[in-house]
């Protein structure tokens, strides 16, 4: 209720005031509309995106069984069980599958940390053949596209409070100039009171 005296007709309130004012309107108006919106947009958009890449992925990449052919020499582990990882777990091996059109493959891979020669396990890979990640799960197509609506409407209310701020800091060199302007008026009729009586 405070911010709305620069609305009434008032002699000290300057139109850098209800420039000012009409701002911050527009800016809470649009952050509290407009960050939604775009957040549901990009989301959606982000959505659309990963669901036809998550399709084509469905498409093209085949879970295969690979044979442990030998294994890799491996670089010491860990000692520290806070420092290990995931990929601790898991080993390189020289392996051998079958691709899509029955060719053989043989190349370095993961796999489980007991692998020995001869054991079997299942790998991903594309219609080549080649070794790939496992394709995009539907739950992770939708926390990604979560995780794009947050972002794009983080991004929206970032941008008009960024354009809110830009505003205003304008409106203030403006006002410091028109107060420059009314200070060097004032310092002419300095001096100068009474001297026509």
């Amino acid at each position: 209720m405070a911010g709305l005296w620069r609305w009434r007709r008032n002699p000290l309130c300057r139109r850098t005031d209800v420039v000012e004012s009409w701002v911050a309107l527009l800016a809470a108006l649009l952050i509290t509309v407009g960050t939604p919106v775009a957040g549901l947009l990009a989301g959606a958009l982000a959505q659309d995106a990963l669901a036809g890449a998550a399709r084509e992925q469905q498409e093209h990449r085949h879970l295969v069984t690979a044979t442990v052919v030998r294994s890799v020499p491996q670089p010491p582990l860990d000692p520290d069980p806070e420092t290990s990882s995931a990929r601790d777990s898991h080993r390189r091996v020289v392996a051998s599958w079958k691709t899509a059109d029955e060719a053989v493959r043989t190349g370095p891979v993961k796999a489980p940390d007991a692998a020995t020669p001869g054991d079997r396990f299942r790998i991903w890979t594309d219609d080549r053949g080649r070794v790939t990640t496992r394709p995009l799960s539907p739950s992770a197509t939708l926390s990604h596209a979560a995780l794009a609506g947050v972002g794009g409407a983080a991004a929206a209310a970032g941008l008009v409070e960024g354009a809110r701020r830009f505003t205003v800091w304008r409106l203030m060199r403006r006002r410091f100039e028109e107060w420059d302007r009314a200070w060097e008026r004032a310092r002419e009729d300095w001096g100068r009171t009474g001297a026509d009586s």
